[in-house]
């Protein structure tokens, strides 16, 4: 199980994570993107770092949506809206609860995966974030097992290479975007792992 300070500390690692693969995911947004993924979801988790001390002793549901709300407040691009959505919806699968269990994420990523599919009118296939999130979350209903699920979202990241991008700016460039893993693909993979070393 997952306890609320437990949450609080991924949160932090998340946003460590993220500024230490700044450049690493900007550099893979560059050929396909704006070339900001990086910088922009690195703005986003600082200023979510420095919400935590009033996410301090509060629900799941309320840090999820604290996050969610001050990612598409802050982060620029497609990646803010994409990604404060998938923790917004996130947040409404644990109201009430005061730890979580692999069910809740389960429920959390599966309704993640639908928010972005709708906020973001994709599917798998089109070279997104979401060809890394379904296929863990596939995982993760199988197996229960975060490590699989994690594996599964790297691997997700690789196929994002063989495809061409229908979607965002990436979509421009047609058979130009393959060979070019996916940014956001890539940034949730990175996320997922933080959730996998604590639920290890």
């Amino acid at each position: 199980m997952i306890s609320t300070q437990q949450l609080l500390e991924m949160v932090k690692e998340m946003s460590a994570i993220i500024q230490q693969n700044k450049d690493f995911l900007t550099e893979l947004d560059m050929p396909i993107g704006d070339s900001d993924h990086g910088i922009n979801l690195a703005r986003g988790f600082q200023a979510v770092e420095a919400k935590l001390p009033t996410m301090e002793g509060k629900d799941p549901a309320f840090i999820l949506k604290t996050i969610g709300m001050t990612l598409v407040s802050t982060v620029g691009g497609a990646s803010g809206p994409l990604y404060g959505t998938a923790f917004m919806k996130a947040s409404t699968k644990v109201v009430g609860k005061t730890e979580l269990g692999k069910d809740d994420l389960v429920a959390m990523l599966h309704e993640a995966v639908e928010g972005i599919k709708m906020r973001g009118k994709a599917t798998t296939g089109e070279q997104t974030m979401l060809d890394a999130m379904v296929p863990a979350l596939e995982a993760l209903k199988e197996t229960g097992d975060l490590k699989a699920a994690l594996a599964a979202a790297e691997e997700g990241v690789e196929k994002t290479k063989d495809m061409i991008a229908t979607k965002g700016r990436a979509s421009y460039l047609g058979e130009r975007s393959l060979g070019h893993a996916d940014p956001g693909a890539k940034s949730f993979a990175l996320l997922l792992g933080v959730v996998a070393k604590h639920c290890a």
